[in-house]
């Protein structure tokens, strides 16, 4: 090895380019050295060939739409597997069987049905990026498979059978649960496993009294019907049904147009499971002999027929006679030592009382419970059981029970859905929930329940169809119906109970709801098959619904059905036998809405502070920036602070509030930020920004500025401002008007109670006041001059005052004193027409004027209010914010509002009011100068008394005057006309 080294260096130093690579060395590997193969001449790699992927396919048309079923393609290890195709919509169901004999009792059959995103092009709006837990639809759809296939397995086949439908693709255009169904019928078709299929499964809707087969989603919207339907060849499986009070007789024409639609489906997978079909598998039953049957019913038989001819049972007192007849044949099986029997024990004792039930039933028409087979159970009912609710029911129908409470939210409370097709969200929830003491029992509360899911959406279903209609109802409503007694018929307990629970929530329901079930005992020829003798029970018991072969769940209202659920036990019914199970149903509905009615017929009023509020507000996209802040953060704090749910649409604001309490706060905050409309009289929040020697400067509704004039601060003279109020202190204010260039005059003053000496004096002569309508203006800077001035004609209304101290202090009129006639003209003569006359009260009586005198109007219900503020208020209307001296008290005070017409044809207005212009005026005010006259159409004018003039008034009276001049404050002066 050295020398062969040696040689190659040798070579290496004469032959430079002579390398590792051109003598076919190879790099170092693990330290030793060996020599590479040529990479000139690679030997020929192994080339991957093509699989033939063998697929069969069979292709028809039902309702226009052309059906795809295909196998052989995708998951071919599945012991079956098809795809259905309708246009774009593709399914994947698979069939799959446990090895091994099966020791159970009963059919372990589980089917999962599995929407996921990618079907449609999106990705999971989840953390994880991907599907979790099943989803409600996922269950649903479920059991909508489950239903019609589990009857057709054979008695006695106990192996665990799992079935899993996924959807590939959704063009958005057709649901795929009923794509599903039939799927999985022609997958067990494929199969080794033992069936009695195949079935077919077809939706049915309608629009305008027109029956669709398979209709589309947007055809569905428009559909007062969604019916599925599934059957074999001459017998019914499975109805689920949602309607809109659809009659009995428009359902029945439904469901025979159905049938035959859905053995369309038969034929395409008889042909394909010809050509791909397996062979099917001997499977071993679990069938009790007919020696053991016959032992145990013989030791049975007796005993149990005189436990369930005795009504007087009720229904644990009659489980604990049953289960004592178990347990002494158990012992009398365990004297002889017969193992085998006491193996099948339980199964055996269940079908000996199946046939002494059922006996009984057919041949005498009497229950377990001694009822007829038509009649209902007593019913009891109870609307507002829980009164702090929004709302609550409690129903009872013989030893059932359900509690059903109501709670309202706002419209972003609602469900979002993320399923294939459908709508986006759910504004009507009804969650079902069966613990497990409601027989007394004891169990685990873990997640999602099958049967609780499907309870609660067929009772959701019944009740939808009487809901209002979002515009007219925009809260999110979730009922609970919690069972607190079960002995059958829950589902249909919760349907009535919701429905009065929905009433007493004052909810606008068209009608009532309510649900019964119905059974089915048959007697069938063991050869044959067929059915021999049949009864149909209304209002079944739990034993009877486990002991007979049907549950037919129908609700609706007087008018019609709104949702059936038909489970059945055998391998199909006759569509004639379920049809004719609509009309007892009618008749026992009936009863029960008898009594739902005679306890709550109409929506309570809820008109109690506990009960929820739900408010939407418009405002500008500006408005509703400031409103949300920064990132949200005002929104947010808003909500945390108040409780409230508070959510925002393109130019409104939608608040939901608990109760009243809460939505006033809610309310306050948001007119703080954003502002609302002002209203004369309204009551609003501000905090004073500035303050002068004349007043203060507030800000208030969102950003607007007034001012609240010195006098405008308390009802006790005021000397400076700022001891009544300080820069950055919240009040609160009331609106009392606007000047022509907008400024807005608020009052504290007016949102204060009154004093004492004030409210309780109340002076003979008062003015006639009346109870101002708010008027409604738009900000400040989105007036022009023209709408300023004709708000400020506006402005010039009568306004009125309640007679009651606590009526003023709520008025929404702006706050002001007047003070009667008399006290006005004592004020005048003792501070000879002073600015500041403040004199006391003049005892009541009459007037003098001359010789002669005015009678007075005495009128007790009057307030004792100042009539100068009055009237400087009025001024202010007109000309702003100006000093009132006494000498135009006379005239401001005919700038009070008033909106009542002249005593003309046509009613004065200050456009038309000119010099020279006659109008009947009724006299409003006597003065000690002359007469406050009401001209119409909002307007005073005033009269002074002539010299020598002796004349008599009385507030009240109409005189025909003319205009003859107008003050320094453009207030009328007119003077008497003689009338012809």
């Amino acid at each position: 090895m050295a020398m062969f080294s040696l040689a190659i260096r040798a070579r290496a130093k004469a032959n430079p380019l002579l390398t590792r690579r051109a003598l076919h060395f190879r790099n170092f590997c693990n330290g030793r050295f060996g020599l590479s193969t040529s990479e000139s001449n690679p030997p020929d790699r192994p080339v991957a060939g093509t699989k033939f992927l063998e697929s069969f396919k069979e292709e028809f048309e039902i309702g226009s739409r052309v059906i795809s079923l295909e196998t052989g393609k995708i998951a071919r290890f599945a012991n079956g597997a098809v795809v259905l195709g309708m246009e774009e919509t593709k399914v994947l169901s698979t069939v799959a069987a446990a090895k091994g004999d099966a020791v159970r009792d009963f059919l372990p059959l589980t089917v999962d049905y599995q929407e996921k995103q990618f079907a449609q092009g999106l990705i999971p709006n989840t953390f994880m990026r991907r599907e979790g837990a099943p989803k409600e639809r996922e269950l649903l759809c479920g059991r909508l498979i489950d239903r019609p296939i589990r009857p057709l397995f054979s008695a006695g086949f106990y192996h665990e059978i799992q079935v899993m439908a996924s959807v590939l693709s959704s063009d958005g255009k057709q649901d795929p649960d009923v794509l599903a169904a039939n799927a999985t019928s022609a997958a067990l078709m494929l199969s080794d496993i033992p069936w009695g299929g195949p079935i077919g499964v077809v939706r049915i809707g309608r629009i305008c009294g027109q029956f669709i087969v398979n209709p589309t989603m947007d055809e569905l919207s428009l559909s007062d019907l969604n019916l599925v339907y599934a059957c074999t060849r001459d017998k019914t499986l499975m109805i689920d049904v949602q309607a809109r009070e659809i009659t009995e007789k428009d359902l029945e024409a439904g469901l025979r147009l159905a049938h035959p639609e859905a053995v369309k489906y038969l034929e395409p997978q008889i042909r394909l499971a010809a050509k791909a079909g397996k062979q099917k598998k001997e499977y071993k039953l679990s069938m009790v002999s007919e020696q053991i049957f016959e032992k145990v019913k013989k030791l049975a038989e007796a005993p149990i027929d005189a436990v369930f001819t005795d009504p007087s049972y009720g229904k644990f007192e009659r489980g604990e006679a049953l289960e004592k007849i178990t347990q002494d044949v158990k012992s009398a099986l365990e004297e002889e030592c017969d193992e085998q029997s006491l193996k099948v024990l339980p199964k055996v004792v269940d079908t000996v009382r199946k046939k002494v039930v059922r006996k009984r039933i057919i041949s005498d028409g009497f229950r377990l419970d001694g009822r007829h087979l038509d009649e209902v159970r007593p019913i009891y009912c109870e609307a507002g059981h829980l009164p702090i609710l929004h709302g609550s029911a409690l129903f009872n129908r013989g030893d059932t029970q359900v509690l059903c409470t109501v709670t309202l939210g706002a419209p972003q409370d609602a469900q979002r859905l993320d399923s294939l097709v459908g709508p986006p969200t759910k504004r009507f929830m009804l969650h079902y929930s069966f613990p497990p003491f409601c027989i007394d029992e004891i169990g685990k509360r873990a997640g999602l329940n099958r049967r609780e899911v499907g309870h609660g959406t067929l009772a959701e279903k019944a009740l939808l169809a009487v809901l209002p209609p979002e515009d007219d109802f925009p809260y999110t409503v979730r009922i609970n119906s919690e069972v607190m007694a079960s002995d059958g018929s829950t589902s249909m307990a919760t349907v009535c109970g919701g429905s009065m629970a929905l009433m007493d929530a004052g909810i606008p329901l068209r009608e009532h709801v309510a649900g019964v079930s119905v059974g089915l005992v048959t007697d069938v020829d063991p050869e044959s098959g067929e059915i021999t003798e049949y009864r149909i029970l209304t209002d079944i018991l739990g034993l009877e619904d486990h002991l007979g072969d049907m549950d037919f769940k129908i609700a609706g209202t007087r008018n019609g059905v709104t949702a059936i659920q038909l489970d059945i036990k055998p391998a199909g019914i006759p569509l004639d036998i379920i049809c004719e199970s609509l009309e007892p149903a009618r008749k026992g509905r009936l009863q029960i809405l008898d009594h739902m009615e005679q306890e709550i017929s109409v929506p309570r009023n809820q008109d109690d502070r506990n009960s929820p509020r739900l408010v939407t507000l418009k405002f500008s996209n500006d408005a509703i920036r400031r409103f949300i802040g920064p990132l949200g953060a005002l929104k947010r704090k808003i909500e945390e602070e108040t409780g409230a749910r508070i959510s925002v649409g393109d130019g409104t604001i939608t608040i939901a509030a608990k109760n009243q309490a809460v939505m006033e706060k809610v309310q306050d905050k948001v007119d703080f930020i954003v502002g609302r409309e002002i209203v004369v009289g309204g009551i609003y929040k501000g905090i004073v920004m500035s303050i002068k020697e004349y007043g203060a400067f507030v800000e208030f509704n969102g950003g607007q500025q007034g001012l609240l004039h010195i006098s405008e601060l308390s009802h006790e003279p005021v000397s400076r401002v700022s001891d009544v109020v300080s820069v950055g202190q919240q009040i609160s204010l009331m609106c009392i008007g606007q000047d022509v260039r907008g400024n807005i005059k608020l009052s504290r003053k007016a949102t204060l109670p009154w004093p004492e000496s004030e409210t309780k004096s109340v002076v003979e002569g008062s003015a006639p006041v009346t109870k101002e309508k708010p008027n409604i203006w738009a900000s400040p800077e989105n007036m022009s001059k023209g709408e300023q001035l004709e708000s400020t004609l506006e402005e010039l209304v009568p306004s009125k005052m309640e007679n009651t101290e606590s009526n003023r202090s709520a008025s929404l009129m702006p706050s002001v004193v007047i003070r009667s006639a008399a006290e006005c003209d004592e004020e005048e003569k003792s501070a000879g027409l002073s600015k500041t006359s403040k004199s006391a009260p003049k005892p009541k009586g009459t007037l003098k004027k001359g010789s002669k005198q005015k009678k007075i109007q005495s009128s007790d219900n009057m307030p004792d209010l100042s009539l100068s503020i009055m009237l400087s208020e009025s001024l202010s209307r007109m000309g702003g914010n100006q000093e009132f001296t006494s000498q135009d008290e006379d005239e401001a005070n005919l700038s009070d509002q008033n909106d009542k017409e002249t005593g003309g044809n046509t009613p004065v207005t200050p456009q038309k009011l000119k010099l020279g212009t006659k109008v009947t005026a009724k006299i409003y005010q006597i003065r000690a100068r002359g007469l406050v006259l009401d001209l119409g159409g909002g307007i005073r004018g005033m009269y002074k008394f002539e010299s020598n003039g002796e004349r008599e008034f009385t507030v009240g009276d109409e005189l025909l005057v003319q205009c003859s001049s107008f003050t320094s404050k453009g207030i009328p002066v007119v003077s008497m006309v003689d009338e012809e």
